[in-house]
């Protein structure tokens, strides 16, 4: 699997060799458990065990959930209701997928902006980062649908209103809109759609976290110095690497049993903190709520959707160009995708030879500004279409552009990077010390 000099699985007994023979499953479990890991990873290292939690955890709730739900208009509100009130232990089945939900989404957001931190998208990992921007994508496809099925107002009216974002694409906006709807507008054939996406998407996001993580272990796990395993010697690599099991195994199931910790008193206590009251109501298509706002892990998008009306001069300007094809709400839906495309373009738009962000430290500030914009495009989205919000959104977009189009280039020119440990064995010496007294007792040298 991975290039690391390593001991592979080699059967003992005859049925062991039988079965490998035919199907060398136990030899692929224990490559995957056995691999070599920088034993230098930190705690921001934990999110991925999380994240096969929260995918397991959709699937499973998400299969009982269908056994009584009913993808009609007619019926749908209802049978969610059904399963709130009268399904044993069905209301605790809902609130554990729908803050199922949020936790995916955290945790995918801390593991993006961690690979974006510690240049986890850098060579030889761009095809196991482009592939996790699939997975961010399936997943953002499959939380869309998903809010739709309760058949509240604000699941009628977050699909009209995003749904008719397709409509602004010249020429084949209206036919693609139409074919997503199944019809002129939202209603019983694009449930029946969204229901069977809903559930169908999961099982890819399934295929795409078996090629994500075959991709790494391929390329082997990157780490917080960005420095490689050495692969001279098995000898070598084993002074950098620790086996994944039992060591980073243990680490990671802590690390979930605390966050499981916090997720279970969320759904026990808080179970619709994070939803909007308005999605208890039926779907009306009659009556518009005041203030339509997509869940909360949708919202720095929205923002940048948002952002550029027509009074902005880029998208005057493009429209010129254009000769009027690109108007305001094309221009928006453009600079949504392309806030997503622009983190999946990093691998090339970043021209520092340093991987690491810990050794750069004027990406350092420049990366804390990316979060705060983050955060602030969050609770911008959140906002009233008016100002200062639309301005301050605005700003924010125009950021974000501006970190991965203009300031990432520019970085890997004028910043001078720190000097980075030699190995990985180096930097874990530094942080925990290493034994070197006569006593065998440990000597402990000062943390970077």
């Amino acid at each position: 699997m991975s290039g690391i000099p390593h001991d592979h699985y080699e059967p003992r007994t005859s049925g062991e060799k039988w079965l490998n023979r035919r199907l060398p499953v136990i030899g692929l479990l224990y490559d995957t458990l056995m691999i070599p890991t920088p034993k230098n990873l930190n705690w921001l290292w934990i999110w991925g065990i999380i994240l096969t939690f929260c995918l397991a955890l959709q699937i499973v709730t998400g299969i009982v959930l269908v056994m009584h739900y009913t993808p009609h208009v007619d019926l749908a509100f209802a049978s969610v209701e059904h399963i709130m009130r009268n399904v044993n232990g069905g209301h605790m089945l809902r609130y554990l997928h729908a803050n199922g939900a949020s936790l995916f989404f955290i945790a995918v957001y801390i593991h993006i902006f961690r690979g974006l931190f510690y240049g986890s998208y850098k060579a030889p990992r761009e095809v196991t980062w482009i592939v996790g921007m699939l997975i961010y994508l399936c997943m953002m496809g499959t939380a869309f649908m998903g809010y739709v099925l309760p058949w509240g107002q604000m699941s009628f009216w977050g699909a009209t209103v995003i749904t008719g974002l397709f409509g602004a694409i010249p020429f084949i906006g209206e036919a693609i809109q139409t074919w997503l709807l199944g019809g002129p507008a939202v209603d019983n054939a694009t449930l029946n759609r969204f229901f069977s996406l809903h559930y169908l998407l999961p099982f890819v996001i399934a295929g795409l976290v078996i090629v994500h993580i075959w991709a790494f272990h391929t390329t082997g796990n990157n780490n917080p110095t960005g420095v490689e395993v050495r692969r001279g010697s098995k000898e070598e690599a084993q002074k950098d690497t620790l086996p994944f099991w039992p060591y980073f195994v243990m680490k990671d199931l802590f690390a979930l049993a605390v966050v499981l910790l916090v997720f279970f008193a969320v759904v026990g206590f808080m179970p619709n903190y994070l939803g909007h009251p308005d999605n208890y109501i039926e779907a009306n298509p009659l009556s518009t709520p005041s203030h339509i706002v997509p869940e909360w892990y949708f919202l720095p998008f929205y923002a940048i959707l948002r952002a550029f009306t027509s009074e902005v001069w880029v998208v005057q300007f493009a429209g010129w160009i254009t000769g009027g094809l690109v108007d305001a709400k094309f221009f928006g839906v453009l600079a949504m995708f392309g806030a997503i495309a622009v983190m999946a373009l990093a691998p090339w738009l970043d021209t520092s030879s340093v991987r690491s962000g810990r050794y750069r430290p004027m990406f350092k500030w420049w990366f804390l500004l990316l979060c705060i914009d983050f955060i602030a495009l969050m609770w911008l989205g959140a906002m009233p279409a008016e100002e200062p919000y639309a301005t301050f959104s605005l700003i924010g977009a125009a950021y974000w552009f501006a970190y991965f189009l203009v300031i990432l280039p520019l970085l890997g020119v004028i910043e001078k990077p720190q000097a980075r440990p030699a190995t990985i064995e180096d930097d874990f010496v530094a942080h925990y010390g290493k034994s070197g007294a006569s006593d065998g007792s440990t000597v402990s040298t000062p943390a970077e």
